[in-house]
């Protein structure tokens, strides 16, 4: 199942992108084996400032996956359920996974819409350059749980 991250803006050489980008390789790694993957980071920009702009530029990127934003009203899981379900997705025959996190000032709710679910990270308000390297962490945690590897401790 190849599982992207979706995101609107770029981070270019920060410090949050390297870490992001860190994790997503080692989800890659990780996931092998275990048919998660690859794991990809891509963002995207919108000519137009606004939501409705991200949208469009969000849109063709979701065609045929599974959707999955994140959303400060979305459900909250720990790391083991979140590996559960990204398993059973996959045993559930999908093939193409995405994440989505939005801009400054969130996801559009016509994208919002479109997801099958959403996601949040708890109840705080998180940076999106640490929400996209927070992201990449828990799948690769996730690979690594259902790898049975000692990285998780509950």
């Amino acid at each position: 199942m190849k599982i992207t991250l979706l995101t609107v803006g770029r981070l270019g050489r920060m410090a949050e992108a390297q870490l992001a980008q860190d994790y997503a390789a080692r989800a890659t790694a990780a996931g092998r084996a275990l048919a998660l993957g690859p794991v990809e980071i891509v963002e995207v920009e919108a000519r137009k400032p606004g939501k409705a702009a991200e949208a469009e530029v969000l849109r063709p990127h979701l065609e045929g996956a599974h959707v999955i934003a994140c959303d400060e009203h979305g459900k909250v899981s720990a790391s083991r359920a979140f590996a559960t379900h990204l398993a059973r997705l996959r045993d559930d025959g999908t093939r193409k996974l995405v994440f989505l996190i939005g801009g400054a000032d969130g996801l559009d709710p016509s994208i919002l819409a479109a997801a099958h679910e959403t996601i949040a990270f708890g109840p705080q308000t998180w940076p999106h350059a640490l929400a996209r390297a927070m992201l990449a962490e828990q799948v690769y945690r996730a690979a690594t749980i259902l790898a049975g590897s000692p990285y998780h401790r509950d």
